[in-house]
């Protein structure tokens, strides 16, 4: 397999062929540090698979994919999961979330080699974005073969059902297929708060804690939703809330 590299970080470049290294059958035929030496090379080299940056000074990944043609494949490989979606749309084989190890770096190569489609492989964009230390600030939603990106700071309401979650935005109400409890350690707990074991709730769109019969309460949401709340989730609030 030919290979071209671009990207605009030495050490990024160093990382890629380290571990491009341990396929004896790859050929790297060209390294570019900008979109315009790698709109060249793809035209004059004709890799069989393109491993693009998406952000670069004066041209972007996408960009040079738009002027290169789709002739060849391309693995874009970022810092940045907001791109997803779009990388997807333009059938890129898959999409790398830096920092990568040598493993998942193996399966996307793998995902090249059999020109695996862009929908059976979302999940594992999913998983990388998720795996990251920060809170999330977007989350990847699939409906049927459409994907949708939500940013969690939209976010309302989470229930739980059963092995889903929906999920309550913008007057729009979504299901995804994760436990509660995995997304609730995924969000912001300042500005997600679980208030029962079903409900997950917005601080931000909260209007307010009313009573509800003996030593039970509820959370009035802004949209008007009324949502149940333990006394542990109580206590949260309250601590949250002083």
């Amino acid at each position: 397999m030919r290979v071209i590299i671009v990207d605009d970080e030495a050490l990024a470049r160093a990382l890629l062929r380290e571990y491009l290294a341990a396929h004896p059958d790859i050929d790297i035929v060209a390294e570019c540090r900008d979109g315009f030496e790698a709109v060249k090379a793809i035209a004059e080299l004709a890799p069989d698979l393109v491993l693009l940056d998406i952000q670069m000074p004066q041209m972007s990944g996408f960009e040079v994919l738009a002027l290169a043609g789709g002739a060849t494949r391309y693995l874009f490989v970022t810092a940045f999961d907001q791109h997803a979606v779009k990388a997807f749309e333009v059938r890129a084989v898959d999409y790398l979330l830096k920092p990568f190890s040598q493993q998942r770096f193996d399966t996307a190569l793998a995902n090249a080699r059999a020109a695996v489609t862009p929908v059976e492989r979302i999940d594992a964009v999913v998983r990388d974005a998720q795996a990251s230390a920060a809170p999330l600030e977007r989350l990847l939603i699939r409906d049927g073969a459409r994907v949708h990106v939500l940013a969690t700071g939209d976010i309302e309401v989470i229930e739980a059902q059963d092995d889903y979650i929906e999920i309550s935005a913008g007057g729009k109400r979504w299901l995804k297929n994760q436990r509660l409890a995995e997304l609730e350690a995924q969000l912001d707990p300042r500005r997600h708060v679980r208030v029962h074991r079903s409900w997950i709730v917005s601080l931000a769109k909260l209007l307010r804690i009313e009573a509800h019969g003996k030593d039970s309460h509820v959370c009035v949401m802004a949209d008007g939703r009324v949502v149940p709340v333990s006394r542990s989730g109580y206590q949260k609030l309250r601590e949250l809330l002083a």
